[in-house]
């Protein structure tokens, strides 16, 4: 049905040209050389064997092939001598470039849409990552759908003798499309559904939550390991982890919070995921502290958290700056001076950052710190207990941050604790004998 050509899972290893175009006055931020080396990395992410990267400098665009008649034949006369199997073209093309390149150079053609979409599709694991994807797959692959492969071009015939000519083919390849997604939101808004219960059981339990968010690949997966424990998977590969996970962390006072780990976004990250996404990236929405996990060795890491800040704008998070803390990771990666030179910049940046090493452990004190500071929000109140009232005790010290404590000789104990204004009203509810007042 659908005329998108991914990648073959179970074929083996095939060749690949890795193709940035460099248009003029898009670059921004990004050094062209560094798109070339991340869209390589996305065709390792998919097991392709990058034989030859190029970059392509455009000045003007061909409608129909993006690329002008002298590149293209270039690019075939490559493809066939080193006989490539597949082209990655680190841009969007549409339906008619795609196939005008795949019959001039005889290979497969995925622009950048297609090859993150079929990452995606190989890395999710739970239930609604595969309808998230195949969501996103099916919204790229009706964009497809322009009459542009001949087998799209036969009709059905219609009803009685009258009848007109009937259904085109691709008509019903877009109601069949359109019926799929449909049915792919309905059960994607029951996931929604349950989200939204799980987190309002959540905040039945006063935990602070915590997301992870960055650029893919900067160690947000070791760090969420180093932090709780954990063993979720961490690769040096771009996307080698889609699903969120949830996990308890312990702050330096003993008070839980709940860590998630999030997926890692990228530059131009398609429309289409965006969208699908939504629904897990609703965990950063309501998160108390947003942790933007920065690869602080990589050169391209100011212009990787721009690219962040602005696929959370595309989702309509607002991160409000008082509950975002930058983690510059990969601290161990740095030569001396430039170490020091990032503990002092960190010092500086307004808000302050942490400077942290996911793989070492370094800084990650400094940083738990931090995120405690950031939860506690509600000024400290004064608590006494009665002797004999352990679980009070207990709860103020899993659910709080207790600052200060002295114990009577009659066995009654007084807290100068922080407390969120829901812990407060939850504890005076249960425990009613204690007192509570502001110091």
């Amino acid at each position: 049905m659908s005329p998108t050509k991914f990648v073959d899972r179970e074929a083996p290893v095939q060749g690949a040209l890795v193709i940035h175009p460099d248009r003029e006055g898009r670059g921004g931020a990004r050094h062209p050389e560094a798109r070339l080396e991340e869209a390589a990395g996305l065709a390792l992410a998919l097991d392709l064997e990058v034989r030859e990267t190029l970059l392509a400098p455009l000045r003007k665009l061909t409608p129909a092939t993006l690329f002008g008649a002298g590149k293209v034949q270039e690019i075939a006369t490559l493809v066939e001598v080193e006989d490539l199997d597949v082209v990655v073209v680190d841009d969007a093309l549409t339906p008619v470039q795609q196939r005008n390149l795949e019959k001039a150079w005889k290979a497969k053609v995925i622009d950048r849409t297609g090859l993150i979409l079929e990452i995606f599709a190989r890395r999710a694991r739970t239930r609604e990552g595969r309808l998230q994807v195949e969501l996103a797959r099916l919204t790229y692959e009706r964009s497809r759908l322009v009459r542009t492969w001949t087998h799209l071009e036969r009709q059905r015939g219609g009803f009685g003798v009258m009848g007109g000519p009937g259904e085109t083919q691709i008509e019903t390849d877009r109601r069949l499309i359109a019926d799929k997604i449909g049915k792919l939101k309905r059960e994607l808004e029951e996931v929604r559904r349950t989200r939204t219960l799980q987190r309002s059981a959540r905040r039945r339990v006063p935990f602070p939550s915590v997301a992870l968010v960055g650029y893919t690949n900067a160690g947000k997966s070791t760090l969420f390991n180093r932090l709780t424990h954990a063993e979720v998977v961490a690769q040096d590969m771009l996307f080698a982890t889609l699903d969120p996970t949830l996990r308890s962390l312990k702050l330096p006072d003993g008070r839980p919070a709940i860590l998630s780990d999030t997926v890692g976004f990228i530059s131009d990250l398609p429309h289409e995921l965006v969208e699908a996404f939504r629904a897990t990236l609703e965990e950063v929405r309501e998160a108390d502290v947003v942790l933007h996990v920065r690869d602080i060795s990589s050169a391209e890491t100011h212009a990787q958290a721009a690219d962040v800040r602005t696929v959370l704008e595309r989702l309509g998070v607002d991160v409000d700056e008082r509950r975002l803390l930058e983690v510059w990771n990969k601290a161990d990666l740095l030569p001396p001076e430039a170490h020091a030179e990032a503990l002092s910049d960190a010092r500086r940046s307004n808000p302050p950052a942490v400077v942290v090493s996911a793989a070492t452990g370094e800084g990650c004190d400094i940083l738990l710190a931090s995120v405690a500071g950031l939860v506690d929000e509600a000024a400290p109140v004064e608590v006494r207990t009665p002797a004999g009232e352990g679980a009070a005790v207990a709860w103020l010290y899993r659910h709080g941050r207790v600052i200060e404590r002295e114990d009577g000789d009659d066995g009654a104990v007084r807290f100068l604790v922080s407390l969120t204004a829901q812990a407060l009203g939850q504890f005076e509810q249960q425990f009613p004998q204690a007192q509570v007042a502001q110091p």
